[in-house]
């Protein structure tokens, strides 16, 4: 079975090519179907949709469910059915058999016969639902899979509500689930749901003396008390002025306790401050300076964030040069609550900022715009999961793309519980982070590896506090690609003249992973040595040991020999046989070896 981005219409002709063994097996939405039956044929028609620059995806099954190669079962399965009792449904349904409502025809075999062999209708089932007046969805399931295609199927009008998430705590995803529910209007019984809360009456004015809201447990604090002025920034505390010069300095404290919204995006269960959010912390330093354009800024070195504690965040902006351009800088180091700095200081970014001159237009073309092709981005994510790049729920901003030869169109917003926080922003670097997402959907991102930004070249910001984007992502005829980010009317958010793009392996993101996890700053690395050339009458290599030798080289008994014969002139690579000690355990006989080595070492280095 083969998940294909096309629709039923265009799938039909293709399974007519090949033999009878392949069918549809589900039609999920208009750009959403399932093919399934014998492995050739299946893979002969997922291959030309491959060709094509279609999606596809092959699904972890036992079987080719709903396809022709079900129905040597049916009569036996017919005769295990026709055993049941069936009764007519009480509360009647839209079957995924007719993707219309059904009642007494399910109380019988040859529905259930059908069910197995026959195609499932869920977009039929959901266009039926809606045109019973449904709006709202709840999908009971592992992960919000279905509920992601609700709405590529029907109007923006819905609501599809998934109380289970993949890499969710349970009682979370389901106590957010329902509390969506009670915002679209759906009745909940609370009592059920928190037995012994009360409910309180809340001001009918504006909160302006009393707050009702829990705060998260973090705060910068009065930083003025220690000669330094607040940043006004969710990841900075604190700005200062060097003395004698026009350089400023930022710095701030960040952890998945106090910033758990950072916690959604992590590589190889390491979490992982996007590159976004270094784009953000420039631009807010730039500001603060005159400088609102982002020239350039390069990623250096993942900024990796603990599971328990926190890391000290700092960044520098240099003075002006005769044009303007100033350096910034973005380090951090793990942070001491005790006060005691042990920890050297780690670069992740530098760059230039330069004052910002440009003016852009309003996208006044029509939204999606003429000539696009709808592309399916409900397995997105789970896409990039399979790579390495896991994003919670406040990342997976996606929520519809287009594609028209080079370019990709996508629209992306902010989830409700981070939309409240994106006017401390410029941009929210979750919303940035997510607009990035639609790379994946370029040609050129075909292959095995992830590619991932690293190298930023003209950014600039025109509009603060944004929580839903247009994106307009083409190639930049440079390996990388541009950028352009409109709200909701179309007017200029930001844009990215070029974007540099680095394929990064699932092999090499396990590793970085790994490594950071660890906070190591060891690696093993292999490094080539060049094999010198000898001089004088030994030849150009030699052996301690027993031998054997050939092409030119000698053997000594030891360095004592080798010394002797040393005024004919000392080989340029000698090599020493180092044989295990017999008789002894294991790591006596290790301990044997060096020993022997070491002395060898000291001796030699001893010598002229």
């Amino acid at each position: 079975m083969v998940a294909v981005q096309a629709s039923e219409e265009e799938v039909l002709p293709l399974l007519a090519e090949v033999s009878g063994r392949v069918g549809v097996a589900a039609v999920n939405g208009p750009e959403a179907v399932v093919i399934s039956g014998a492995e050739a044929e299946v893979g002969q028609v997922a291959d030309v949709l491959a060709a094509q620059g279609r999606r596809v995806k092959r699904l972890a099954v036992s079987h080719a469910f709903h396809s022709p190669l079900m129905e040597p079962v049916l009569e036996e399965f017919r005769a295990v059915v026709e055993g049941l009792v069936f009764r007519e449904p009480l509360v009647p349904f839209v079957s995924a058999v007719t993707g219309a409502v059904v009642g007494a025809e399910v109380a019988g075999a040859g529905y259930w016969v059908r069910h197995v062999r026959e195609a499932v209708r869920f977009a039929d089932g959901l266009r039926a639902l809606h045109g019973l007046g449904v709006r709202r969805f709840v999908e009971v399931g592992p992960d919000g899979v279905l509920a992601g295609l609700v709405g590529q199927v029907l109007e923006s009008d819905v609501v599809a509500v998934a109380v289970l998430r993949r890499g969710q705590v349970e009682s979370r995803a389901l106590m957010a689930g329902v509390g969506r529910l009670h915002l679209a209007g759906v009745s909940v019984d609370w009592s059920a749901v928190l037995p012994g809360a009360r409910r309180v009456e809340l001001p009918t004015y504006a909160f302006q003396h009393e707050r009702y809201w829990l705060e998260e447990p973090a705060g910068a604090g009065d930083v003025t008390a220690a000669g330094l002025r607040g940043a006004g920034h969710p990841l900075l505390g604190a700005a200062m002025e060097l003395a004698g010069s026009d350089r400023m300095v930022f710095s701030g404290r960040v952890s998945v306790a106090t910033h758990g919204w950072l916690a959604d995006h992590a590589v190889g269960g390491v979490v992982l401050v996007p590159g976004a959010a270094m784009v953000e912390l420039a631009l807010r330093a730039g500001d603060e300076v005159g400088c609102g354009r982002l020239e350039e800024l390069t990623l250096q070195a993942p900024l990796v964030l603990p599971e328990t504690g926190a890391v000290q965040l700092q960044v520098s902006v240099g003075e002006a040069d005769a044009e303007g351009r100033r350096t910034v800088e973005i380090h951090s180091r793990p942070h001491d609550p005790a006060g005691a700095v042990t920890a050297e200081w780690t670069a992740h970014a530098d760059g230039a900022l330069t004052a910002a001159d440009v003016t852009p237009d309003k996208h006044d073309a029509p939204w999606p715009p003429a000539g696009v092709t709808s592309v399916d981005v409900s397995e997105v994510y789970e896409a990039l999961a399979d790579k390495g790049l896991v994003y919670g729920q406040v990342f997976r901003g996606l929520r519809a793309a287009w594609r028209r030869g080079d370019e990709v169109f996508a629209e992306v917003a902010l989830p409700e519980e981070a939309a409240e926080t994106a006017g401390a922003f410029g941009l929210h670097p979750a919303l940035l982070d997510a607009a990035l997402h639609a790379i994946g959907l370029l040609p050129l991102a075909d292959g095995e590896g992830t590619r991932l930004p690293f190298a930023w070249s003209g950014v600039t910001l025109h509009a603060m506090g944004a929580t839903a984007l247009r994106v307009r992502i083409a190639p930049d005829g440079r390996g990388g690609v541009t950028v352009d980010l409109f709200d909701e009317t179309g007017l200029p958010v930001a844009g990215v003249e070029s974007l540099g793009l680095r394929e990064v392996s699932r092999e090499q993101l396990a590793a970085a992973a790994s490594a950071a996890g660890d906070e190591s700053l060891f690696r093993v690395e292999w490094v080539s040595a060049a094999v010198g050339g000898g001089s004088g009458g030994l030849g150009s290599w030699a052996v301690l040991g027993d031998g054997p030798v050939v092409d030119g080289g000698r053997v000594f008994a030891d360095v004592d020999a080798l010394l002797a014969a040393s005024g004919s002139g000392v080989p340029g690579t000698v090599v020493v046989e180092c044989r295990a000690v017999e008789n002894v355990s294991v790591p006596d006989a290790v301990r044997a070896g060096l020993t022997d080595v070491l002395g060898l070492v000291q001796r030699w280095v001893g010598e002229e």
